[in-house]
Formats: structure tokens, sequence, C-alpha cells
């Protein structure tokens, strides 16, 4: 079969067209969605690409779930809890659980509202709250466990601000002894809580931190660290006297790379 020049030209153009087609599809296929592209970009600057730590390991383990005292088997899920100082309710109510969760009331407000109107919306707000553990440990040395519940904030991002509750059982009930708010991943946020030598020993994240009374204390000059990844831990030891837990000893500040490592 003889095959002119024109039509050689013609089918080698063709070819071309198809190649080239076929090239683009496989690079289209093959490049990452938007959605797949910004999870990729999520880890901060210095960060591997390595998965995040998971900050609520400790937490969330096996230690000190199981006890004698008929606080093991009350349910927290569905109880009514106070909210410490800085995380109240506009009309300072109280936060009921139920089946483990309580969903925030979120009401939008518009700067061309009149000032009443902004009151009224504002106080129809709620803070969210969701169960996350409890454990039990004899806090207070009286050979009984007491209760300790952690409840997470909920927001619409990935921040863990929790609360901690610790409840002993007195008159057929639970009885709070001690309440607290934490703060968020490296900004303070609870790494562990446990008891060693008779004394409650609590962990937050970041430098130099620890509770006073209800609240956690603020970020220090210098604490400069990503949130989802915490290069340092405080450690504080507290200490039942019969009416409040005292803070004992200096606390001390330990880097997570190396937990036997002070910082000074």
């Amino acid at each position: 079969m003889n095959i002119k020049p024109k039509e050689i030209a013609c089918f080698l153009a063709i070819a071309a067209l198809l190649c080239v087609s076929s090239c683009n599809s496989v690079a289209e296929d093959t490049q990452p969605t938007a959605e797949a592209q910004s999870s990729l970009n999520t880890a901060p600057a210095g960060i591997s690409s390595s998965p995040f730590p998971n900050l609520q390991s400790e937490i969330l383990d096996g230690r000190n779930k199981m006890t004698d005292s008929p606080l093991g088997q009350f349910d927290f899920k569905n109880f009514t809890y106070p909210l410490p100082r800085g995380w109240q309710n506009p009309d300072e109510s109280d936060l009921s659980l139920a089946n483990g969760r309580v969903v925030p009331v979120s009401v939008d407000i518009d700067e061309e509202m009149s000032d009443e109107e902004k009151i009224e919306r504002r106080a129809r707000r709620r803070i969210g709250m969701s169960y996350v553990t409890t454990k039990f440990l004899d806090m207070t040395g009286d050979g009984q466990d007491e209760a300790i519940v952690i409840l997470k904030v909920e927001t619409t991002g990935a921040a863990i601000p929790q609360l901690v509750y610790v409840y002993e059982w007195q008159d057929g009930k639970p009885e709070l002894l001690w309440h607290f708010r934490t703060g968020d991943r490296a900004d303070g946020g609870l790494k562990d809580l446990r008891m060693e030598n008779g004394e409650v020993v609590v962990e937050l994240f970041g430098q130099d931190r620890f509770l006073l009374g209800e609240v956690e204390t603020g970020k220090i000059t210098g604490d400069e660290e990503q949130l989802c990844c915490p290069i340092y831990f405080t450690r504080t030891s507290y200490k039942w006297n019969g009416n409040n837990f005292h803070l004992q000893k200096s606390r001390l500040t330990y880097s997570i790379e190396d937990p036997s490592a002070l910082r000074v």
C-alpha cells in the first residue's frame, strides 16, 4: 500500500495531539485536590512532616480507670458541673451534660444592631462541652479514691482547652473538692495528672505553667512554642490540707524530648 507524504504528516500530527492529551490527563489525575493540598501544608514551619504528637495519650491511657468506690459506678456523662472562672456562661448557669455532651450555642452579632439587641444576643450564648475520661486516685490521703473527671471545651477547631473536676463520695453523691481549667495544647494544656509520694502531680504543656485556684497561669515571656507541638512541660505538686489542694515545693520545667532534662 502506498502512503502519500501528506497522509504521513497528517497521521503524525494526530498522534502527537493524542500524546499531549494523554499526558495532560495523567498530570491532572495525579495533581492533589485542594483539600489534600491544604492538609499537606498544615504542618507549621520548622516542624517535620511526621504526624503531630498525640497530646492526650497520657490522659487517655489505661491507668487508674478502676475503683471500688461508688464513684466508679456513677454516670458522669449525665451530670451537672459548675463552670470555673473564665469559662462561665453569660447567665453564670452550670453545665449539664447529656450523654457526654452539651452543644454550644453561638449567636451572631451584627454591628448595625442596637446595644440592647447585642446584649440580648450575647446573653443567649452557651459554652459547649464533651466528656473525655474519668480517673480514680486517692488524692486526699483518706484511703478512698476520688474521681477526676476531664471535659473538653467544644470549639470549631483543633484547640483542646479542658476542665478538670475532682469529686469525693459523700452522703451518697459526688461532692466537688476542686475544679480548674487548663490551656490549649502547648499553651498550658493538660499533659498528665497522677499521684506520687502522697502528692497530686499535675503536668501542663509549656514553660513555668501551673494552677492558681481555678485557672492555669498565662504564657511567660520567651515561651514561643507551636501550639500543636510542645517543646516543654511544667510539673507541679499539690497536697490536700483538709480544705484545699496547696502547691508544694518548686515547679519544674522539663524538655518534652528528654523528660529528665530540667530546664533552668
